[in-house]
């Protein structure tokens, strides 16, 4: 069982398949470099808006590689895949994310926006060989400590030569004890910003320094 699957304090977002009833709003997203339209819905995370801890990263001069794979963990409606494929064109960027009513809601944004450099994927559907230059991500780190560490080391391993990675997390919800742990687990991870109490966290996959 994936890691995103134990579901400790029972929010919807976090389920393989939301009961609660769909309700679905539109958010314009409009960013320095790109603007876009998302449908959010009841039963993935931030519905009607674009949350703060998504917006810090997206806004941040932050590394994104050009080509390859690039993967948006947690994806939700697919605010930071959508940014990752329009700022990478010639890239493939994966968006990730255990919730099925997140997964057709990605794909639906993607096509609303004309946008054809985005595979939507169950954790499971992810091809073993595919090696990712870019992750980016707003961990869901209410699935519980055991859970996230188990779900960030099974993708950082998933990472190439020279990738970078990037989290949002909120500091009440353990973000400084994340980057310690991460750097003690060999994914050295420094804070490169700190706002409205959300760090970004810049992490250098293990396999990168082994390589």
């Amino acid at each position: 069982m994936n890691a995103e699957h134990m579901q400790p304090d029972g929010e919807s977002h976090y389920f393989d398949d939301p009961t609660v009833a769909s309700d679905p709003v539109i958010v314009d997203v409009t960013l320095p470099d790109t603007a876009f339209t998302m449908e959010t819905d009841t039963g993935v995370f931030s519905r009607g808006h674009l949350d703060v801890g998504t917006s810090m990263l997206l806004r941040a001069d932050v590394p994104l590689a050009s080509h390859g794979h690039l993967l948006d963990l947690g994806a939700g409606s697919g605010a930071m895949a959508l940014t990752m494929a329009r700022r990478s064109p010639g890239a493939i960027v994966w968006a990730v994310d255990v919730n099925a009513r997140a997964r057709d809601l990605c794909r639906r944004n993607a096509e609303r926006n004309s946008i054809s450099n985005v595979r939507v994927a169950a954790p499971d559907e992810v091809p073993d060989d595919v090696r990712f230059s870019t992750m980016w991500s707003n961990p869901p780190i209410r699935i519980g400590k055991p859970a996230l560490r188990e779900l960030l080391l099974s993708w950082l391993d998933r990472m190439s030569d020279e990738a970078t990675a990037t989290l949002v997390v909120q500091k009440h919800l353990g973000a400084d004890s994340l980057q310690r742990w991460l750097t003690f687990e060999g994914h050295p991870t420094e804070r490169i910003a700190s706002k409205s109490g959300f760090r970004l966290l810049s992490v250098v996959p293990g396999s990168r320094r082994s390589r």
